[in-house]
């Protein structure tokens, strides 16, 4: 995923690459707030207003990813071995965690 978005961003037709940081975290933090939306609504908390647009959760969750990946390619952080990281952390220093007592 992280080549494909690479690529995409930085084709010869594109007048901007990767925008700075903070407008990747600021594009990030937006897309979740879209997620957040979409589980009030799916989930009876909220519910949109028949005039909101939506894209669904789905796309919103694909929108998220993007601009993680963006900001991962960015600051050239391969996000499987950041994935691995963070199992590995679950798998070991937190195992005890969440279990019953």
């Amino acid at each position: 995923m992280q080549q494909i978005v690479d690529r995409w961003v930085t084709r010869p037709e594109h007048e901007v690459k990767y925008f700075p940081p903070f407008q990747m975290t600021n594009q990030l933090t937006e897309e979740v707030g879209e997620v957040a939306r979409e589980i009030a609504d799916l989930h009876g908390f909220k519910k949109k207003k028949d005039t909101e647009k939506t894209d669904g959760l789905e796309v919103e969750l694909g929108d998220v990813l993007f601009a993680l990946i963006c900001l991962a390619n960015d600051h050239h952080i391969d996000l499987t071995n950041a994935f691995e990281k963070s199992m590995d952390k679950k798998l070991n220093r937190d195992k005890r965690r969440f279990i019953k007592k």
